[in-house]
């Protein structure tokens, strides 16, 4: 069945991003978050986003008027009842999601696919709160999801034929590019990404380097786009220590233990860029590394 209704639950950094390329790309979207003032936040990043596209000439005036007039938001679950696939992009919590899909379960037709935005819980896990585990899958964007061509498509062991092809339509037809993974805990890039970060800040731990001079190393010497301390900073030190402790539950490998110092930094309430300091401190015109 084709796909045309798009239900979007969460609207914050993630949820915003999916919720504007599918609009851009002609698919009526409505956007459900927990209350009106939530509701406002997630409409306020879109604008601005598509606002920052139009000033880069992404997208023309007329384009965003159109795109945005497949934007509809609300904060009641009931009115994703019609939709052909919803999409959650909630808090990374593995009780908050299934509470959640139960009810969308209740609400939505049969043929309604279901798909978590997770970046490191499985998802047969949350698939397992609801009466069709056969059209549940992963599709896990990346941040800022206009920019980033990827999606992680998941496939869980109950995932049908059917529902696979659907949502590998879906993902092109948003412009992306997808890639199948298998149902563990962090898909490809986090299984390969966070034992990276973690070990950066292990060696900062062991004092191998200050934080410009990692950063400098693997930016200078490997040609990476950033270093791993301004990745931290980007992906949001908190996101980076509840991942890495899921990570960890699920493989009980000392490569996802999240080191002492990542504890302590998010204690103090550094996580990164959004609250203007993590390994850096973002306040000024260009970031300048904090000590640890």
């Amino acid at each position: 069945m084709e796909i045309r209704r798009v239900g979007v639950v969460g609207c914050g950094l993630m949820g915003s991003g999916i919720a504007e390329v599918a609009a851009k790309s002609g698919f009526d979207v409505i956007v459900c978050e927990v209350d009106d003032e939530v509701v406002e936040n997630g409409k306020s990043l879109i604008r601005k986003s598509m606002d920052r596209a139009v000033e880069k000439e992404k997208m023309t005036l007329t384009e965003q008027e159109v795109a945005w007039g497949h934007l509809h938001f609300t904060a009641e679950v009931s009115e994703l009842e019609n939709s052909d696939i919803v999409v959650e992009a909630i808090i990374e919590n593995l009780d908050a999601k299934a509470e959640l899909f139960q009810q969308l379960d209740r609400l939505c037709p049969d043929h309604t696919i279901f798909a978590s935005n997770t970046s490191s819980l499985p998802v047969t896990d949350i698939a397992a709160a609801t009466s069709r585990a056969d059209q549940f899958i992963g599709l896990h964007f990346f941040n800022p999801v206009p920019v980033m061509k990827l999606v992680e498509v998941v496939r869980t062991i109950a995932t049908s034929q059917e529902t696979l092809d659907r949502a590998l339509q879906f993902s092109r037809a948003l412009n992306k590019v997808p890639i199948t993974a298998k149902d563990n805990s962090g898909f490809v890039v986090n299984l390969l990404l966070v034992p990276y970060l973690l070990d950066a800040i292990r060696q900062l731990e062991h004092g191998v380097a200050t934080v410009e001079d990692i950063d400098a190393a693997m930016t200078l010497g490997l040609g990476y786009p950033m270093g791993p301390f301004i990745l931290c900073d980007f992906v949001g030190i908190d996101t980076l220590y509840q991942i890495s402790e899921i990570m960890f539950d699920e493989y009980r490998d000392p490569r996802y233990a999240p080191p002492p110092l990542l504890k302590r930094i998010v204690t103090m309430g550094r996580f990164g860029q959004k609250s203007g300091k993590g390994f850096y401190d973002w306040s000024g015109e260009k970031p300048t590394a904090l000590s640890v």
